[in-house]
């Protein structure tokens, strides 16, 4: 916990699932933000060793990865973060091992946030029709042709599923990420 932060996550354990090319931002804050609230965090990849972010315009920093997803079980996690940026959930959604595990994390009832063009690795599941959802204007047609319903809202929230548009929806994806995880209303 941070001097900014709180407990109230303590002993919640959060995978965010990525691989080279995600959008910086869209890791790293939700990544920061739910560990000063206590949780413990995860990051899942398709390789070990560290993935590079993808910062705006060029290649950004590289994070650690703690698990790769062959080793990973959903049983493990009370939440799973899904970052977008274009390049990281095209790679992922291809990965049949990434589309299983992210298909028994919706179908298990435990939240999954997805932002920015993350959503694409929930539409390989085969499991967002009928789910309302928000997701960067680019993939828009490729939510509603998967049967979802998109609009253009900050965060939407649909049962177990969390989604934001961009980096600017951040802190609104953070609160509502942990309201999942506390089962409750939170301040920001």
């Amino acid at each position: 916990m941070s001097i900014f932060g709180s407990d109230k996550l303590k002993g919640k354990k959060v995978a965010i699932l990525a691989t080279d090319g995600f959008e910086e931002v869209e890791l790293t804050e939700p990544k920061k933000y739910l560990e000063d609230e206590g949780a413990q965090v995860d990051v899942i990849s398709l390789k070990s060793g560290s993935i590079k972010g993808w910062d705006k315009t060029d290649w950004g920093k590289k994070v650690d990865v703690d698990k790769v997803i062959d080793d990973a079980k959903v049983a493990d996690y009370d939440a799973l973060v899904l970052p977008g940026g274009q390049i990281n959930p095209d790679k992922l959604r291809v990965e049949q091992s990434v589309v299983d595990f992210v298909g028994e994390f919706v179908r298990s009832g435990k939240t999954v946030a997805a932002i920015c063009h993350g959503p694409w690795t929930l539409i390989e599941t085969g499991l967002v029709r009928g789910k309302h959802m928000t997701s960067y204007p680019s993939i828009k047609t490729d939510l509603k042709n998967a049967g979802a319903h998109w609009s253009d809202e900050t965060v939407v929230v649909d049962g177990n599923l969390i989604t934001s548009r961009n980096p600017d929806d951040i802190p609104n994806f953070n609160k509502k990420i942990k309201e999942a995880l506390v089962g409750e209303t939170v301040e920001a």
